[in-house]
Formats: structure tokens, sequence, C-alpha cells
């Protein structure tokens, strides 16, 4: 009796087996859904990120004005919208122009470069090297006039990001509510508090990276208006919308202007590489540290793979979401994962 009792003891458990199977399946399913659906959920956030400036739009709105949400939100983004005609209406044509001077200069500039390159005799790795660099700048610049013929085809996309951060922004609380009702009852506290972090660091970083861009925009442009190079207005435009990527957005920024101003002098190309030296030092231990202050004090070296991996895996609007969804993910990981589960006492956000 005790044999055939040791014997069923050592059975396979048929139940903890299939049990473990079915999870594994279910992981590795949901794992290639999201994959699979890697474009419609970068949507999904776009939208949310949208819906968050909205949001703040809307509460400084009533704040003012004591108006109902549903008036303010829709004043809000009249507002939002007008401003933006506006200045297109103002600027559009000039800046159209500038962007046509870019890309008409840009392949006389390389040309000037190489020949620069060789009257100083700098020899033929210089020029191998200046060559490979040219083509992997008129590799870059098809790529992104791919990118920018997509974005343009892509009309149906905007305005689904649209319409749905107005909806997402019309009634936050219902849409949070349903995220919690997802959860299971002991973790419904944590993932509230989560979400609160996020937003609070997602506001933060919103509000310190509109400042940051204009700053850089308005000073990039200033100072190649002084320097005399081409297309001022358009290359510090560039930089401004350039500065939301991390680390790698300023150095792209900063090599069509180089180019554009080698076409006025060496010189003038030398203190372009100087002009950006300094804004972005500027922007590094000024406008930097005051977007951590609000938001969340993301490591750069995070930020920096951060931005990499999200052109990796989803492409162009992949690295244009990597600061928001990396200040998400971050506070997201430090408030459940670090806080909840490991207990450790940390800094969340904004948390004084």
């Amino acid at each position: 009796m005790a044999q055939g009792d040791e014997r069923h003891d050592r059975s396979p458990d048929f139940g903890r087996i299939a049990a473990a199977t079915v999870m594994i399946v279910a992981i590795i399913s949901v794992a290639w859904l999201v994959v699979k659906l890697s474009g419609f959920l970068l949507l999904v956030f776009a939208a949310l990120v949208l819906a968050a400036i909205f949001d703040a739009m809307t509460r400084q709105v009533r704040r003012f004005t004591h108006m109902r949400r549903g008036f303010a939100l829709a004043l809000s983004v009249v507002v939002l919208l007008t401003v933006i005609g506006g200045v297109f209406a103002m600027f559009g044509t000039q800046l159209a122009g500038e962007f046509d001077t870019i890309h008409e200069s840009i392949p006389p500039a390389i040309d000037q470069l190489r020949s620069f390159l060789e009257r100083v005799g700098l020899g033929e790795p210089a020029r191998d090297m200046l060559e490979q660099g040219s083509g992997d700048l008129s590799e870059l610049l098809s790529q992104a006039g791919g990118y920018a013929l997509t974005l343009g085809n892509s009309l149906a996309n905007f305005v689904l990001v649209f319409v749905g951060g107005i909806f997402v922004a019309s009634d936050p609380a219902v849409y949070r509510r349903g995220l919690l009702l997802l959860m299971p009852r002991r973790a419904e506290a944590t993932v509230a508090t989560a979400l609160d972090d996020a937003s609070h660091g997602l506001n933060g970083w919103m509000v310190g990276q509109a400042v940051s861009s204009v700053v850089v925009a308005a000073l990039t442009w200033g100072g190649l208006t002084a320097l005399g190079v081409p297309a001022s207005g358009g290359l510090g435009l560039i930089a401004g919308l350039l500065d939301v990527i991390p680390m790698i957005g300023p150095i792209i920024a900063g090599v069509p202007a180089v180019l554009l101003a080698f076409t006025v002098s060496p010189a003038t190309a030398l203190w372009t590489i100087g002009l950006f030296l300094l804004v972005q030092q500027l922007q590094g231990n000024f406008l930097q540290p005051m977007i951590q202050k609000h938001a969340v004090d993301v490591p750069p070296a995070v930020l920096l793979f951060a931005v990499v991996a999200a052109g990796v895996l989803f492409g162009f609007l992949g690295v244009l979401l990597a600061a928001p969804l990396t200040v998400v993910v971050f506070v997201m990981v430090q408030r459940v994962y670090v806080r909840t589960l490991l207990g450790k006492d940390i800094k969340v956000a904004d948390e004084d």
C-alpha cells in the first residue's frame, strides 16, 4: 500500500503541467499580439499625450473662467488650432522658401567642403570619410522624405489621434475607472497611484519640453541670423522640433546648419559649430534640469538607448514618442516594481 502511495506521489501532476503550459502560451500570445499591434498602440499613446495637453489647457481655462469642462475643452482646442494656423499663415511662406533653400544648398555645400579638405591636404582618408558621411546624409534625407510622405499620407491616423485625444480629455476619469476595474482589487490602489505619478511626470515633461524647444529654436534662429547663415529661420525651427528627441536630435539639427554655414565661409561653419555647442550647453545645464525638476529625473543613458530602441522597433513615430514613453515607463517601474514589489523607499515623479 505504501509503495502504491509512493508511486502515486511520484507521478506527474498533469493539472499543474497543463496550467503552466496554458500560462506560457498566453504570455507568448500576448507578446505576439503587442508586437503586431505596436503601431496601433503607439497611436493610442500619442492620443493620450495629446489628451494630456488638452487636459492641462482645459484646467487652466477653467481656473480663470470657471466654465464647464466641455466648453473649456472646446475653447482650448480652438485656441490651439488658431495659434498653429496663425503661425503658418504668418510664417508659412517664408519657412517653405527657407526649407527649399536648405534642400537646394546642401549638395553644393558638400562639394565645397570636399574641395576645402583637398586644399588643406587632409588626404584620401578624410575625403573617404566625407563621402561616406555624405552618402549617409543623403540616405537619411531620403528616409526623412519617405517619413514625411508617410506622415502626409497618414491623415487618417492624425485625425484618429486628434479626435481620440479630445475624447479622452473630455472625461479622463471614465477611462481611468475603466482601467482600474480590470485590475485585481488588491492592486487597484497601487495602479491608481502609478497612474497619478505617470500623469504628473508626463505633464511636467510636456511643459518643460515646450519651453526648451521654444528657447532652442529662438536662440538658434537668432544666432544663425547674426552669423549670416542662409535659411536661419528654417534651421531654427528644425532645431526646436528636433529638441524633442533626446541626445540625437540636436546632432541631426546641427548637420544641415553647419553645411549651409560652409557655403558662406569655413570660419562661419566653425562659428556655427560653436553656436550649437553653446545652445546645447545651455539646454543641458539649464533647460534639461528644469524639465527633470518638473517631470522625472531619467538618466541620460536610459533616454539615449530608449530613443535608439524605439527607432529600431517602431520607426520614426517611435523616435518622436520615445521621450514621453520613457518618462511614463520609468515612473511606472519606480512606483509598481521598486517601491511596491521591492519595498524600497524612493522618490517617484514630482513627489516632495
